[in-house]
């Protein structure tokens, strides 16, 4: 299993979109711990959206169309 996923730093007031083969739970725990990167500016990331698909190419295909179409017009819907 594959999960899309959107992170969200109040801190930063930022939105971050990405896939993962772990729960998003578990790559939420990476973003804040020791991660490099842009997720390594803050601290306090949380999930507000998370969807599994059962194969990576699935998975994929959804964090380019929530990429493209933005992750606050993403949530809007």
């Amino acid at each position: 299993m594959f999960t899309t996923y959107i992170i969200y730093s109040q801190a930063l007031r930022k939105y971050y979109t990405g896939y993962t083969s772990q729960s998003a739970e578990e790559r939420l725990t990476y973003h804040n711990k020791k991660h490099q990167g842009f997720t390594s500016r803050a601290k306090d990331w949380v999930v507000v959206y998370s969807q599994s698909f059962p194969t990576r190419a699935e998975a994929l295909l959804q964090e380019r169309r929530i990429k493209k179409r933005g992750a606050v017009r993403f949530l809007d819907r």
